[in-house]
């Protein structure tokens, strides 16, 4: 089987709709809130979507290769963010400040604890909420996102024309 351009798109579009909707069934249906950093996870699976379904339409006026590389990049700006994430809830790296847990809150008065409570997200990025395998959404996200990449390049790489040399 040859790997069309249309082929290439339909699969990175496939996949990335299936990670979208499995995203979606597990916040309405599962009832896993997602926090700030969760939020932004998505940007890039939307985005390959959004590419693919473009590459899709207009077929062999983009050659595979260019399309195979942006798709590669797209997908490793979002094995950065998740492992960004996986860095806050291990605790490696600070997350933002809305949504990590702080020991202390440092507020001396009624109203700056007040302040600060309300500007918390009641979803921590730093705390799992679910895990399967000891890997949290986030680390999932990684691994897929990681696989993604690694197929897009593959893509690219196996379509670059090779030099005989005689």
């Amino acid at each position: 089987m040859v790997l069309t351009t249309r082929l290439f798109a339909s699969i990175v579009m496939v996949a990335s709709a299936a990670v979208i909707g499995a995203v979606l069934l597990s916040q309405y249906w599962g009832g896993l809130a997602p926090c700030e950093l969760c939020l932004l996870q998505r940007w890039p699976w939307w985005a390959a979507i959004v590419f693919a379904a473009i590459i899709w339409v207009i077929d062999d006026k983009m050659p595979l290769t260019w399309a195979a590389l942006l798709l590669t990049a797209v997908f490793f700006v979002s094995a950065g963010l998740a492992f960004y994430h996986v860095g806050v809830e291990q605790h490696w790296f600070r997350g933002p400040i809305a949504c990590t847990a702080t020991p202390g809150s440092g507020a001396t008065t009624i109203d700056e604890l007040r302040r600060q409570l309300l500007a918390t997200q009641p979803v921590m990025c730093d705390q799992v909420q679910w895990a399967l395998f000891g890997i949290s959404l986030a680390g999932l996200n990684l691994i897929g996102s990681l696989v993604m990449a690694a197929f897009c390049a593959a893509s690219a790489a196996w379509l670059v024309p090779r030099r005989v040399t005689a």
